[in-house]
């Protein structure tokens, strides 16, 4: 059974933004989160604490101690919060580890943003301007609409552990965003992290996010992420979310 341990129960928030940070295709919550994470020095919040994840531990650069593959991180000042995974979420224990994630969003009235690739049509295109799709349950297609984010132009499936973050917020009537960009389908894809800090993070949470070094370093963060995004491509390990067209089953 999935739990929640809170590492730091002295912060108080006024309904922040959460970014979901877990493993996608084209790794673009994860880059965005762990670019949030870093950029604002974020405070190591809570983690999930689930026994069928991979038994791994994780550890942070320049500390002693291992932490667990699945935690929250959060800017109090800035009322955002954001998850970092070092792992994917199986299959078995998904709804389980929904349930445990969305009880801790409702309990401070969190916003949840989550994320996840859509695949490019031709390698070309990732030349082009990612586009950036959402959908949304309770009240939030009139935040979509306050920010001009249309949705997706064709009908889909969001599968994976987001996909089943955005169903239990609709089984339960509560507010989420579901954003959706246009990724590279087979490696890590920092220009899309960045469409998605610039276009929806930094105006809904009202937060100013400088992406440059994602945009610097994008060859060097790529090839870093690439191992682990194969990882997760294997078809014994295909765990991550994703967004898929419908006319791809037709």
């Amino acid at each position: 059974m999935s739990h929640l341990v809170i590492q730091n129960d002295s912060l108080r928030f006024d309904r922040p933004v959460f970014v979901d940070g877990l493993p996608g295709l084209g790794l673009v919550g994860k880059l965005a989160a762990d670019h949030l994470i870093e950029a604002f020095d974020m405070t190591y919040f809570a983690s999930i604490e689930c026994p069928s994840l991979p038994p791994v531990a994780a550890y942070l650069g320049s500390e002693f101690g291992v932490v667990p593959p699945v935690r929250i991180y959060a800017d109090e000042g800035r009322d955002l919060l954001a998850l970092q995974s070092e792992t994917a979420v199986s299959p078995d224990v998904v709804a389980d580890f929904a349930g445990c994630l969305s009880g801790l969003l409702a309990d401070i009235d969190a916003l949840p943003m989550y994320v996840s690739g859509l695949a490019q049509g031709h390698p070309a295109d990732l030349d082009r301007d990612r586009a950036l799709y959402g959908v949304a349950t309770g009240d939030g297609d009139r935040i979509l609409e306050d920010q001009d984010i249309e949705p997706p132009v064709t009908s889909g499936v969001w599968s994976g552990p987001t996909g089943a973050l955005l169903n239990e917020a609709r089984t339960s009537g509560s507010t989420a965003l579901g954003l959706i960009v246009e990724s590279d389908a087979e490696f890590p894809d920092p220009e899309a992290a960045c469409v998605l800090l610039e276009r929806a993070v930094e105006p809904v949470a009202g937060v100013d996010v400088d992406v440059s070094s994602l945009r610097d370093h994008a060859a060097e963060i790529r090839e870093r992420r690439r191992a682990f995004a194969e990882q997760l491509s294997q078809p014994e390990r295909n765990e991550s979310s994703m967004v898929e067209s419908s006319y791809m089953y037709q």
